[in-house]
Parts: C-alpha cells; sequence; structure tokens
C-alpha cells in the first residue's frame, strides 16, 4: 500500500446478529468490523464476525512480506456481544508474533481486559485472554484520553486531554473518542480517527435526538467521512425508540449539519435485505447526495 494511503475497508456492515444467505450477499451479513489503513498503521473498529476475515486477509498478507510479524490496534467501541462475538476466532490472536493493542470503555466497574475475559471468552469460549499466543496489551480508556501512533512500530500513546500536552507529530496518527449516552446501557464511544489532514468518524450505535445531535456534530466536524448507523427505517423505528439506534434520516442530519464530504450508512438491520437496505441508501441520497449503505468489501480512500 502507499505509505500516503488512508484507505477505509468493510468486513462487517449488520448489527444485533449475524444474517448468511442469498438474502444478504451484496450488503454482507457479517457483524460490525472495520478496517482503516492509514500507512504504516493498521486499525481495527469493532470485533463482530466481520474481523474473522479481516484475520485470515491479514495473515495472507504477513506471508506475502515473507512473514513480517503482525501489528494492529484494536478500538472497541463497547462489549455488546454483535461488536466482540468474533474475537475469539481472529486468526492474528493465535500466532505468537503478532502483536495486538486493544483499547476501548470500561464496562461498569471492570477493565476491559475483565470484560473481554469474562464476556468474550471463558466461559463461553474454552480459550482465555491470557492463553492466547499473541502478546496483547489492553487498556481502557476514558473520554478525557486520546491516542496517539508515531511511526509504523509504534506503540499506542494514550494521553489526558486535559492534563497532558498533546505531542503530534506530521506523520502521527490520532484517536480522539466521543462518548455517546444513547445506547443502553453504558453508552459506546465514538471513534474519530485523523492521519496527515485527513479524518473519519466511526459512529455506530448511537441514536439521533430531536433536531439532531450537536455534541456528534461538533465531534465530527468537517470531516472527509461519517460512517454513521442507520439500523431502523423511519417506519419502523417508532417500535424501537430507546433503543440506541439511529435511522438513515438522522444520520444525513448530522453528515449535513457537520459539513461531512462523504457519509456511510451502517449497522444494517438483519431483517432488511439486499433490496431494503438500497431502498434505504436511495432516499437517503435524497437527503444528502454523497451517501452510500456499507457493504462487505466496499473500500474508500481518504
Amino acid at each position: 500500500m502507499n505509505n500516503d494511503t488512508f484507505l477505509v475497508r468493510f468486513w462487517g456492515t449488520r448489527g444485533s446478529f449475524p444474517v448468511p444467505g442469498p438474502a444478504t450477499l451484496r450488503f454482507g451479513g457479517n457483524t460490525t468490523c472495520v478496517e482503516v489503513q492509514a500507512g504504516p498503521h493498521t486499525l481495527i473498529i469493532d470485533a463482530g464476525t466481520g474481523i474473522i476475515n479481516l484475520g485470515h486477509e491479514m495473515l495472507r498478507r504477513a506471508r506475502e512480506q515473507g512473514g513480517a510479524p503482525i501489528r494492529a490496534t484494536l478500538l472497541l467501541t463497547h462489549m455488546h456481544h454483535d461488536h466482540t462475538q468474533g474475537f475469539p476466532y481472529f486468526p492474528p490472536a493465535y500466532i505468537g508474533t503478532s502483536v495486538l493493542y486493544i483499547l476501548g470503555p470500561r464496562t461498569f466497574e471492570e477493565d476491559l481486559e475483565e470484560t473481554l475475559n469474562h464476556a468474550v471468552l471463558p466461559p463461553s469460549f474454552p480459550v482465555s485472554l491470557q492463553e492466547l499466543p499473541s502478546l496483547k496489551v489492553v487498556r481502557s480508556l476514558q473520554e478525557t484520553e486520546t491516542v496517539l501512533i508515531d511511526g509504523p512500530e509504534g506503540e499506542p500513546r494514550i494521553q489526558n486531554i486535559y492534563r497532558e500536552q498533546i505531542v503530534a507529530g506530521p506523520d502521527t496518527l490520532r484517536v480522539r473518542i466521543h462518548k455517546s449516552y444513547a445506547h443502553p446501557r453504558n453508552g459506546v464511544y465514538i471513534y474519530r480517527i485523523e492521519w496527515r489532514g485527513r479524518s473519519m468518524v466511526f459512529a455506530s450505535d448511537t441514536e439521533g435526538y430531536v433536531d439532531v445531535d450537536r455534541r456528534l456534530v461538533h465531534f465530527a466536524r468537517d470531516t472527509d467521512l461519517i460512517i454513521h448507523d442507520a439500523q431502523y427505517a423511519a417506519a419502523d423505528y417508532a417500535a424501537k425508540q430507546g433503543w440506541g439506534h439511529s435511522t438513515p434520516e438522522m444520520a444525513c442530519a448530522v453528515a449535513k449539519a457537520a459539513d461531512a464530504r462523504r457519509l456511510v450508512l451502517f449497522h444494517h438491520e438483519p431483517r432488511y435485505d439486499d433490496a431494503r437496505i438500497a431502498e434505504l441508501e436511495r432516499e437517503a441520497q435524497a437527503i444528502f447526495p454523497e451517501t452510500q449503505a456499507a457493504f462487505e468489501g466496499l473500500e474508500i480512500v481518504l
């Protein structure tokens, strides 16, 4: 990959649960996982079932590079199962030379590492986090922190935005954190990834407010790409209000108010087949023309 390329690739686009089958071939049936490649840096957002195919692809790339060690930073937005259920089957986690930085929110009183072990691995899976052969650096994030990565093999630096001087060079990758409280039960982290003057915002599992979510608009201001939850069609939303998910209209309202250059509708309702999602995509494009619905294999270069 070109050393100046900022690439976003979609591996899982569904919410709630996987839906394989002939009715979901176009947009895909795997749950949430997005890969971000910014020059030498590899970030993975969420570990739904889409991360399994991503993991096999990462092994293939490593073989092409003569067996180069895999290094990646996994950003978890929250710990609901559709965002974590693929992690136990992520192939690089079983390779001793892999280095995985796993970052995300605390869940209630547990650190992220405790939550991974209790909710994702044992007792529901036979292998514990400690037994996975890869090197894993697990760290809970606070909303008042930012993540910085320098150099191709740089370890993420986590700094408090209020109490520390943020030192970032022109090639530093930066991840900003915004906590949305519009998702049960403990909210969700929204991430803004910035590199070499370009940016993207990942805003899944958030629900729109009356008019528009002004906090999110401020956070996403002037971004090149916003990936926004759009699980429910407006006709279905009334029965789902308070469940922590948005409509395509809500996503378009945020993109317009934030002056985002591009919008991707994400976290598709598992009951919607390809034809229904395509219909919602067309309706959204009438509101915000630079809109498309996420599908597995979609690549966007920023």
